[in-house]
């Protein structure tokens, strides 16, 4: 019975404490910026998550990969407080330098007037893209 006990006490601690790993990939190019957020606070076994990691200033062209890591300390960490906190790291990868340029051959420009109602504007961006679609190519809608 005391074997029993334990086994079940060290499968309970074993799963609890169990690292997590979570990965989000873009389609965009990974650049050599990275974030780093260390003991990312999480609450009461994770329902209540961390704060948003702020990427615009640091990201400009975007963000390629976001990955949440749960390691055995952190979950060690879980198990002391009864689960109340509940720590993660988080490392964000920012994109590589953006592709898109005003110089690509074959590239095509929609004009439309500055003071132009949404509705127009709505309509420029549709035919930039119906026209990138056709031609193969960038379009860009430019403001006049």
């Amino acid at each position: 019975m005391r074997f029993l006990r334990a086994s079940l006490a060290l499968i309970l601690v074993g799963s609890v404490a169990a690292c997590h790993h979570a990965t989000i990939n873009t389609d965009l190019q990974p650049g050599s910026t990275t974030i780093d957020q260390q003991w990312a606070s999480s609450w009461i076994y994770g329902l209540v998550p961390p704060k948003t990691v702020e990427t615009a200033a640091t990201c400009t062209n975007g963000v390629a990969r976001v990955e949440t890591v749960r390691s055995f300390v952190n979950g060690l960490v879980g198990i002391l407080t009864l689960g109340i906190y509940t720590p993660m790291t988080i490392k964000v990868t920012c994109a590589a330098g953006g592709s898109a340029s005003l110089e690509n051959e074959g590239a095509v420009e929609v004009e439309v007037e500055a003071d132009a109602s949404a509705e127009e504007i709505g309509e420029a961006f549709n035919e930039a893209a119906l026209l990138s679609k056709e031609k193969g190519a960038p379009a860009y809608v430019v403001l006049k």
